[in-house]
């Protein structure tokens, strides 16, 4: 009932800077949570930023001070901030969405990701 649609992501060098951005579109429905994930070559997939109903976001550890996560309701978008950025910054970012319908079923929605990768 949800799509999510993410985009910003390409090539770029050690310590430069990208931002993505995550577009919802579909049923109506209260947010609690919206993050960013994403999946390394290899590894398994990680939360890298979360930010909930409240405006309070947490990061993950190897980003925190480098990353910031933000949303416009307005515009129904999430963006991640990214500076400084790391060749172990490399990986498929994904956006996720946690919600309630105004029946009150609650649900999580995944976008198809976008690639970031991060030369040395």
């Amino acid at each position: 009932q949800v799509q999510l649609v993410e985009s910003g992501g390409g090539l770029v060098q050690a310590g430069g800077s990208l931002r993505l951005s995550c577009a919802t579109s579909g049923a109506s429905f209260s947010l609690n949570a919206m993050s960013w994930h994403r999946q390394a070559p290899g590894k398994q997939r990680e939360l890298v930023a979360r930010i909930d109903s409240g405006d309070w976001k947490n990061y993950a550890d190897s980003v925190k001070g480098r990353f910031t996560i933000s949303r416009d309701t307005v515009k129904n978008t999430m963006y991640l901030q990214m500076e400084s950025l790391k060749p172990e910054d490399t990986g498929v970012y994904y956006c996720n969405l946690e919600g309630r319908l105004y029946n009150y079923r609650t649900f999580s929605a995944w976008g198809q990701g976008t690639q970031v990768t991060v030369s040395s």
